[in-house]
Parts: structure tokens; sequence; C-alpha cells
């Protein structure tokens, strides 16, 4: 049977699923693939399977936030998903990660959707072995990694973002930013710790490989061909991981 939102059914896809907020950047990602197959778009779900170096590997997008992005994990389980990576953007907490792949090792459940699966004290932490096939990979393209604690929320102008709203009801950013800064808290993004819950949960394999495009409160981004060529690396990245890690488990 057809799923509800991606429109998947079993064979649809492969047990490798990278997943993009961006619809977009799933285009990116199907420019690298070999015979790509699309499977469907449908509200925020852009998803296409096809090969990547001989690798079979499925992508699809979940839109911003950790709601959407458990429907996507979700149905993709449903159809087989055995690894799932989050591949996307990250807003970095120190000036010196802007422009790197930022992996965590690790992120807190400042969103509500994972709640509403597991209790608080559950951890959001990634698969080891992936993460070290994703570093490996960044240094295969030349993008430095940094590595750490990540933090996701569900508020982008209220808790990451000033606004005019957020002015007018004295909204302190910087205050959360510092308050995450004192307990090593690297980045903070949208979904991570969501699918990180998820995959756990579920007994299958999971990470996160996101790139630095912005710092808190937007005070830098990544401008003009500098950020295009970000976005094709953090594709790249994922990419070149799930081929090590699968190169990996044959052995």
């Amino acid at each position: 049977m057809e799923t509800l939102y991606l429109k998947l059914k079993p064979g649809d896809i492969s047990k490798y699923v990278l997943f993009s907020g961006d619809p977009m950047r799933v285009e990116i990602v199907k420019k690298y693939l070999e015979n790509p197959r699309h499977i469907s778009y449908f509200r925020e779900f852009n998803t296409y399977t096809g090969e990547y170096k001989g690798v079979p590997i499925t992508i699809t997008s979940t839109g911003m936030g950790a709601p959407s992005c458990a429907v996507a994990v979700e149905e993709m389980y449903q159809c087989g998903m055995e690894v799932g990576v989050r591949m996307g953007t990250v807003m970095g907490l120190s000036s010196h990660m802007l422009g790197k792949i930022f992996i965590p090792t690790a992120c807190i459940r400042d969103e509500g959707t994972s709640k509403t699966y597991v209790r608080k004290s559950y951890p959001a932490v990634s698969d080891f072995d992936l993460i070290s096939c994703m570093e490996k990979a960044a240094e295969k393209i030349g993008r430095k990694t940094v590595k750490g604690i990540n933090c996701t929320m569900d508020g982008f102008y209220s808790q990451m973002k000033d606004s005019r709203f957020s002015k007018e009801t004295e909204k302190n950013h910087q205050k959360t930013f510092d308050e995450l800064k004192k307990i090593n808290c690297m980045g903070v993004d949208m979904e991570s710790s969501l699918l990180l819950t998820l995959t756990n949960l579920m007994g299958i394999k999971g990470c996160v490989v996101t790139m630095t495009t912005v710092l808190e409160n937007l005070k830098d981004f990544l401008k003009g061909e500098e950020r295009t060529k970000a976005e094709e690396d953090i594709c790249l990245c994922a990419l070149e991981g799930i081929v090590l890690y699968d190169k990996k488990e044959k052995k």
C-alpha cells in the first residue's frame, strides 16, 4: 500500500536514505545519481531513488522542522530504510564554523516532536561508524569538519532570528545563544534531534551531516558562489559518506 504523504511503496527506496530539508537540494543530489527515478513530489516531500558509484541511494526532502521530518522518517522506515542521514544546513554558534561541515555527535532535544515518541531523557545520538565515514568523505572533498553537540529547536523567528514581532515582544535570542555556548553546544537547527531519536528508537543507523551556512541570528552567512559551492559540497559529502559506509558494511 502507498504511504500517505511521500507516496511510497515497498521497492521504491534504497536501504540508504538521505533527508534534506530543502526540496531543491534534492535536485542537486539528483544530478549526481545514476539512473535517477522520480518517485513522487507531494507537499514538501520530493523523492528520488538512483545509484551513486554503484550504491543504491534514496533522497527525499522533509521541509522545515521536526513534525514534517518525522513523517518522512516514519514513511521511509515503513518502506524498508535501514540507514537515515540528515543532510542540510546548520546555524553555527562560533565564527570559526562558517563554511565548515558540522557533524553532531549528539543533539539537545529542544523540539517538541521527539517528545511525543519517548521521554525527554532519551538521548539523540549519532551512529559512530556513520560519523567516521562522513568525516572521511568531507576530507576527500576538501572540507574541514567540526564535531560536537547540536541543539534542535522548533521556532525560527521565536528562538533563532530577530524579526519585527520578536522585537515587539522583546524576545532575547542572544541570551539563548549565550546559554547554549556555555554548555559547549556548537550549532542550532530544526530537525536533527528528531531524526537521531527516531533512528535509535527504530533500531537503525542514523547520523547528521550539515554545512554551517549562517552564524547565530544571521550575523554572518555564506553568500553568492560560496553558498552555491557549499550546497554542492554537502550533497557530495553525504553521498561519498554513504559509499564509504557501504564498503565498510560489505567487508
